[in-house]
């Protein structure tokens, strides 16, 4: 993958966050560190899951030496199409955590193009608040969440919030909001 199809996967992904987790507030936590530049893109061009899982490593590392960087994505273009496979990856993200001794110091949160939460249909609008362009495992900073947290009233019902949001606008704006993200 050359470095324009990154560099452009990195803007599509940009946008989506913008528009979508900001413009709609699916995370009001997000603005900020937009505003701030402290996230970090990271396209992968991994081939297979061994690689993805060094570079998930890696990036834990570079988030340790790297306390500016609050938060990063890790954005899959051409892997983990299918959600099954990406929800194995999460899985094994999660175990990775716990077996380096990360739980409690990052979070992994998941985020597909076919997101889909139990008990849903694939097109029921409350799945576009997990939605994105590409598959992106995105690593936070507990400590940091945790800080977030306490400057903000019920924090417990940004879930049913967002889903109300999504409701609101309803499966064809969210879709479209989304196709939106891959003309930049």
């Amino acid at each position: 993958m050359s470095d324009y199809n990154k560099t452009a996967i990195a803007q599509q992904t940009k946008h989506w966050l913008e528009k979508v987790v900001i413009g709609l507030n699916f995370c009001p936590f997000a603005k900020r560190e937009v505003l701030r530049d402290s996230i970090r893109y990271v396209v992968s061009d991994k081939a297979d899951l061994k690689e993805v899982l060094l570079e998930l490593i890696e990036e834990l590392k570079f988030l340790d030496a790297n306390p500016s960087t609050e938060t990063t994505l890790l954005i899959y273009p051409t892997l983990f199409a299918d959600f099954e496979d990406y929800l194995d990856l999460v899985g094994m993200g999660q175990d990775f955590l716990r077996q380096l001794n990360y739980e409690g110091i990052y979070q992994l949160a998941s985020f597909h193009p076919k997101y889909q939460f139990g008990g849903t249909e694939l097109d029921d609008a409350s799945n576009f608040t997990n939605r994105s362009p590409y598959p992106i495992l995105h690593l936070l900073r507990e400590e940091s969440i945790e800080a977030a947290l306490e400057h903000y009233e019920a924090p417990e019902e940004i879930p049913e919030r967002n889903i109300k949001v999504a409701e609101q606008q309803g499966f064809k704006v969210l879709q479209q909001l989304l196709l939106d993200c891959y003309t930049i």
